[in-house]
């Protein structure tokens, strides 16, 4: 009996650990000693718990250049946080007996192609969002990133046949964009509105995220929107908006905390709204949340997870004594946003910043999360502190090397002349990239792609660097060249010099042919 009453007294305590509120001051706390460690302006964070929001708030500023505080009704970008609402689109269109998640992508878009032809006949509207194309990660992102290029959607249905696969076909996961972007245009075909307005009518407005925009250039009151920055060269600065809309299924939509957590509520309600409306059969909304493709799980996982993988624009995961979790990240040039729900407690936290350093939204979310948990302080700045100081000095010290290099090579007489390697080298998704020389150095251009222009720089007899003037991008590149037998370049190949180059910079997937 004695026992008995010890297990009933464990479990009681338990479940008012479970439920209780994060202490609303040490949160506030951790925040701002979050935004000093990561360097980052702006983050508003919301929690949701037992369908009430405990918290909801902003700190530090939207941008630096005004310093106009950052509250929990800012917008921001919440990037591929997007695509949980590109295949919620999509199973609707399901409910109405418009599509299936096994119909080939073919029978929508009859003119999509993909490198091997077996594959092109048989990848299915679920291959589009479950990320196991088969090619590799970001394969193609550069026809929409950065901002400024002149890339359509369908010139980005024609171009996917040039990449070439990386794995077997449904064998791995690898992230692409370019798979949504097409998804988008298949909700387009079927539902006969844009991907925009589908899911600003169909989902937003029914849901309740009235401040919501499916796209930055939608949101026309931007006088509390956050301005983008990063770290350039040491420093954080703010830096220019950059989306292309292009790619707006794949990652466009702009909100906020309060509107982001009506969404949270909503789906934890079983896609039921406020007034009671189901928009989502309970069939079509449990397929969501199921895995598709699996990730491997690390020994000695933070949280005892027994699985991990992706969904149907979701990664879905288990949490101590096997609670689902539900989340996603979002990253633009300039912000990173991180959404996590985890329905067996009706918790959901979302945080949106205004800087792109991930170990800042990490380090928000575990700590709340390990509060509802039932875990003990693990001191998750600290850790992400730690580790993100480590990983900006390696990175730095690998750039600070190569340009080290740079210098001590410019004078060599063992560089190749101007003449054996400018003119126009071709690939046959980006197109061009000019490479010129007037006398004083070189510059490289893509022309389909203004804004990825600067200098090129030797680094020795056949590679050379090409150093971005847009700093922001923190992406540079070897450009490895291939010579023919008289000395004169045929073809080049790309490859980024530092690790925290953004996947999306795929400079890696292009194949130059030297054409002029």
């Amino acid at each position: 009996m004695k026992i008995f009453r010890i297990l009933i007294l464990s479990l009681f305590l338990s479940s008012i650990f479970l439920n209780a509120q994060i202490n609303e001051a040490e949160l506030d706390n951790l925040i701002n000693e979050t935004l000093q460690t990561f360097e980052v302006p702006g983050i508003s964070v919301g929690v949701l718990k037992d369908g009430n929001v405990i918290y909801a708030k902003g700190h530090g500023v939207r941008s630096l250049s005004n310093e106009k505080i950052m509250n929990e009704n800012t917008l921001v970008g919440v990037a591929s946080n997007s695509k949980g609402f590109t295949c919620f689109a999509l199973a609707m269109m399901i409910d109405e007996g418009k599509l299936n998640w096994e119909d080939p992508v073919r029978k929508i878009i009859p003119e999509f192609q993909l490198h091997d032809p077996w594959v092109t006949e048989h990848f299915t509207v679920r291959d589009l969002v479950t990320h196991r194309s088969g090619m590799g990660l970001g394969a193609g992102d550069l026809m929409f990133f950065p901002e400024g290029n002149d890339f359509t959607v369908n010139d980005i249905i024609n171009n996917v046949k040039y990449l070439e696969p990386e794995s077997s076909f449904r064998s791995r996961l690898a992230y692409n964009n370019n798979m949504f972007i097409i998804a988008g245009e298949v909700l387009k075909r079927v539902s006969g509105l844009s991907w925009e307005e589908f899911i600003e009518q169909k989902i937003m407005k029914p849901v309740g995220m009235h401040k919501s925009k499916a796209s930055y250039n939608r949101v026309t009151d931007k006088s509390n929107i956050i301005d983008a920055h990063t770290r350039a060269d040491g420093k954080v600065i703010q830096i220019p908006h950059d989306w292309s809309e292009t790619a707006n299924a794949a990652g466009g939509i702009v909100s906020n905390v309060p509107d982001m957590l009506i969404w949270a509520k909503f789906l934890m309600n079983d896609a039921v709204t406020e007034s009671g409306e189901r928009l989502l059969s309970k069939e079509q909304f449990h397929e969501l949340w199921q895995l598709q493709t699996p990730l491997k799980v690390r020994p000695g996982d933070w949280y005892n997870s027994n699985f991990r993988g992706y969904g149907l624009g979701w990664f879905v995961t288990d949490v101590k004594g096997g609670y689902k979790q539900v989340y996603h990240t979002g990253g633009l040039i300039g912000t990173v946003t991180q959404f996590t729900i985890i329905p067996d407690l009706d918790l959901a936290i979302v945080v949106l910043t205004n800087q792109m350093n991930g170990s800042a939204f990490n380090t928000i979310t575990n700590t709340i999360k390990d509060t509802y948990l039932g875990y003990e302080d693990r001191n998750w700045l600290k850790y992400y502190g730690g580790r993100n100081a480590d990983f900006i000095k390696y990175n730095d010290s690998i750039k600070a090397e190569v340009y080290s290099m740079v210098d001590k090579i410019k004078e060599s007489p063992l560089l190749p002349k101007p003449e054996q390697i400018v003119g126009t080298y071709t690939d046959d998704w980006f197109g061009d990239i000019v490479i010129s020389n007037d006398g004083k150095g070189y510059t490289i251009r893509c022309k389909r792609s203004p804004r990825l222009f600067g200098e090129l720089l030797p680094y020795n007899a056949t590679t050379f660097v090409a150093k971005w003037n847009d700093r922001s991008y923190d992406a540079d590149v070897f450009v490895q060249f291939t010579f023919d037998e008289k000395g004169y370049a045929v073809a080049a190949t790309m490859k980024y010099i530092a690790p925290i180059t953004d996947f999306s910079f795929d400079f890696h997937d292009l194949e130059l042919v030297k054409t002029n």
